[in-house]
C-alpha cells in the first residue's frame, strides 16, 4: 500500500469535478479532493474482497434474522416512529431488492485491517469509486494500476431486479447538490441502458397495493423500481404523508428500509442476542473495535463515543477533529442521552 502524488494537481480537480460528478470539491474554505493516489497491492485488494464478502453474508444473515425476531430490535434504540413501521417488513423478500452496502476499512500501525462501521442504509461516492480512478490512473500515466469500475457492478445488479426500460425514481434530498450529483451520475449510466429515469424526493411516491407510484407532476404512473437515497430516519423529519409505504413496497427496491438495523452504531450490541441465533459474526468480531454501553465506559480509557443514528461523521468526539465547543457539547449530550450513543474503542489509523 502507498500514496502516489498526483501529477498537474490542478490538472485532475478540474477533470473530477466536471467529469466525475465532483460538484463539491471543497467544504467550506477546505479543499477535500485529495492530492494523492492511493494505490493497493493485489494481496492486500484479494484479502478486501474477501473480508468485505464475509462482512457482507453476515450482515445480511443478521438482518433476517432480526426482522424475525423484532425483539432483538429493542437495544438498537430506533426512532420511536421507525420502530412502529418495522412490523411492515415481514413480506420482505431479499429477492426481490438490491442491497448495497459500504463497509469502511482503515489500515493500522499494527499491521491489520479494522472496520469502523458499515453504511448499511444510503452510502454514497458512486462516481468517486467510477470514474475517478480511471482519471487518476491517466494522471499518473501508469497502464499497470487496474481497478473495477463501480457504476458497472451496481447497474448490473439493477438490471436483474427491474425489468427493462422500466421507470426508476431515484429518491434523494432534491435541494441539496451534493445528493444530486450521486443521483445524476446514476441516472446518467441507468439512461444509457435505455431506464426511464426520474428525480424525485421521498414525498413524490405513493403506494398502492404495495405499489410504488409517481405523483410528480409530469411523471405520474407505477414506478418499476426504487433507487432511496434519503436516510430513513431523515423521512421521519420530512413527514411525507406515506414514508410508510417504503416499508412493505414490493417494487424492488435499493435499499429497502431492513438496511436501518446494521445502519445503526448499536448493532454490535445485539450481536451476544445473534449468536443465540445460530448467525455466526466471527468476521465483524475480529474487525470491529470493542463498542459498549456508554456506562460501560466509566473508569476506562480510549474510548470514543458516536451516536447511534449518525451521519457523515456528526457528533463522533474525537476531540482533534472536533471544532470550537464541538466536543464539549457531544460530551454533554452523551451525559443527557446515553443511549443515544455507543463508546468504540480508539484505533490509530
Amino acid at each position: 500500500m502507498k500514496l502516489i502524488p498526483i501529477p498537474n494537481y490542478n490538472e485532475y480537480r478540474l477533470n473530477l469535478m466536471f467529469d466525475a460528478y465532483k460538484w463539491d470539491p471543497q467544504f467550506l474554505d477546505n479543499n477535500t479532493i485529495a492530492k494523492y493516489a492511493l494505490v493497493i497491492s493485489k494481496e492486500e485488494d484479494e484479502e478486501l474482497k474477501e473480508l468485505t464478502e464475509k462482512l457482507d453474508e453476515e450482515t445480511r444473515k443478521s438482518e433476517e434474522v432480526i426482522n424475525n425476531n423484532l425483539n432483538l430490535a429493542k437495544m438498537l434504540k430506533l426512532p420511536r416512529k421507525i420502530k412502529q413501521e418495522i412490523k411492515l417488513m415481514k413480506n420482505y423478500n431479499p429477492n426481490t431488492h438490491i442491497r448495497l452496502m459500504r463497509y469502511d476499512f482503515h489500515p493500522t500501525y499494527e499491521q491489520k485491517w479494522t472496520v469502523s462501521e458499515v453504511n448499511s442504509d444510503v452510502p454514497g461516492g458512486f462516481a468517486e469509486a467510477s470514474i475517478m480512478p480511471q482519471i487518476a490512473i491517466d494522471a499518473l500515466k501508469k497502464n499497470k494500476y487496474y481497478y473495477k469500475n463501480f457504476g458497472d457492478i451496481l447497474t448490473k445488479a439493477i438490471i436483474k431486479k427491474v425489468p427493462a426500460k422500466g421507470r426508476i425514481m431515484l429518491v434523494h434530498c432534491t435541494s441539496y447538490s451534493d445528493d444530486r450529483q450521486v443521483m445524476q451520475f446514476l441516472g446518467d449510466k441507468l439512461e444509457t441502458l435505455g431506464f426511464d429515469v426520474i428525480y424525485g424526493a421521498a414525498d413524490h411516491l405513493i403506494f398502492r397495493n404495495n405499489e410504488a407510484i409517481s405523483i410528480l407532476d409530469g411523471n405520474e404512473g407505477k414506478i418499476n423500481g426504487i433507487f432511496r437515497f434519503t436516510p430513513i430516519e431523515w423521512l421521519i423529519e420530512i413527514k411525507p404523508k406515506h414514508w410508510q409505504g417504503y416499508f412493505n413496497t414490493i417494487t424492488p427496491s435499493c435499499n429497502h428500509p431492513i438496511a436501518i438495523f446494521a445502519q445503526t452504531k448499536r448493532f454490535p450490541l445485539i450481536w451476544d442476542a445473534l449468536e443465540k441465533q445460530g448467525v455466526n459474526l466471527e468476521t465483524w468480531r475480529k474487525l470491529l473495535p470493542e463498542t459498549i454501553e456508554v456506562k460501560e465506559v466509566k473508569g476506562r480509557e480510549g474510548y470514543i463515543f458516536k451516536p447511534a443514528c449518525g451521519r457523515v461523521g456528526e457528533k463522533i468526539s474525537i476531540k482533534e477533529a472536533c471544532i470550537e465547543n464541538e466536543y464539549e457539547e457531544i460530551i454533554k449530550d452523551v451525559k443527557k442521552c446515553p443511549e443515544k450513543y455507543v463508546a468504540q474503542k480508539k484505533f490509530n489509523s
